[in-house]
């Protein structure tokens, strides 16, 4: 019962900060059919742009200060780089968010090193939230649920309850109609190409002091932001929502398991001999395997279900 509670409620903590990287990227695709290829590097950019501004002012006042930042960087990108090769097509696109990624990195290399920074967490969320039969689940950890949980609500009432989230999907399917009707389409896509970076931006700040704060912290999750918003399904929230909890869950859980394949299938009922490399792989424990079990799961939703799990468009 112990293992299982804090298994899921890690893998919980987990996947809704990979809803808080995935959304900013599924809106930005959704929107403007960009798949930004630095968006992780604008998680990298909140993480140390909180730990410089909460040096000077505090923890609480950079949880606000460093998204708003981020997400200001992202729409002068979008202004003065992204909007220029549009009319170049996609290729175009992912170079030049490829290249942003090479450069925000060595600019943070350049400020800060390449050593970890002390990013250190806020007196109020040091220790334990509670025990579970002496286990303990971290404060942090139950903040990153907490704020997740809030992003989610505002996104969703934006999209849903406001003018401009009105202006912005129907941006996304009729932008000749929208534009007739006097709004600034190119502001639009600005302000969602801002608003997702500035999400990003905030998963930095929440999550950069409860694991750490390095220049190969894009790199570490890049690639399963990726995996994320296939699975659930590209443009589709809901979609990247139920992938993320799935993939947090999952992996959190055979991280945890320390026994082996071959053990696990016996266990299973599922009892294989085997000699050679099958030998030397069913040696491999569960946690050893637990980094590829998401590109795993990509593999075969591309297989049997290539526009996702909620995805309305083939990937």
């Amino acid at each position: 019962m112990e293992f299982f509670t804090i298994s899921l409620l890690n893998g919980l903590s987990y996947g809704l900060l990979l809803f808080m990287l995935s959304s900013g990227l599924t809106l930005i695709f959704s929107m403007m059919g960009v798949l930004n290829f630095a968006h992780a590097s604008f998680y990298m950019a909140g993480a140390y742009l909180a730990y410089l501004i909460s040096g000077l002012v505090g923890y609480w006042p950079a949880l606000v200060i460093a998204p708003i930042a981020v997400g200001l960087l992202g729409a002068l990108f979008e202004q003065v780089c992204l909007r220029r090769v549009h009319r170049f097509g996609h290729v175009a696109e992912l170079l030049v968010t490829f290249g942003l990624s090479y450069l925000v990195l060595e600019v943070v290399q350049l400020i800060w090193g390449r050593s970890v920074v002390p990013y250190g967490l806020p007196e109020q969320l040091q220790g334990p939230l509670f025990s579970v039969y002496g286990t303990q689940f971290p404060k942090s950890r139950a903040f990153i649920m907490g704020v997740a949980v809030l992003m989610l609500l505002s996104i969703w009432l934006v999209l849903t309850r406001t003018r401009i989230g009105l202006v912005i999907q129907a941006a996304l399917t009729h932008p000749d109609t929208v534009e007739a009707l006097g709004h600034n389409v190119p502001r639009v896509f600005m302000l969602v190409f801002g608003g997702g970076a500035a999400l990003a931006g905030l998963a930095g700040v929440v999550a950069g002091n409860t694991y750490v704060t390095e220049p190969a912290m894009a790199y570490a999750v890049g690639p399963i932001i990726f995996v994320v918003v296939v699975v659930g399904g590209m443009g589709s929230l809901a979609g990247a929502f139920l992938a993320s909890i799935l993939i947090g869950v999952i992996q959190t859980f055979a991280v945890a398991i320390d026994k082996s394949l071959g053990d696990l299938l016996a266990g299973l009922g599922m009892a294989v001999s085997a000699s050679g490399g099958l030998e030397q792989v069913l040696r491999l424990t569960v946690a050893q395997v637990a980094p590829i079990l998401p590109y795993l799961f990509m593999v075969l939703i591309l297989i049997f279900r290539p526009k996702g799990l909620l995805g309305t468009r083939e990937t």
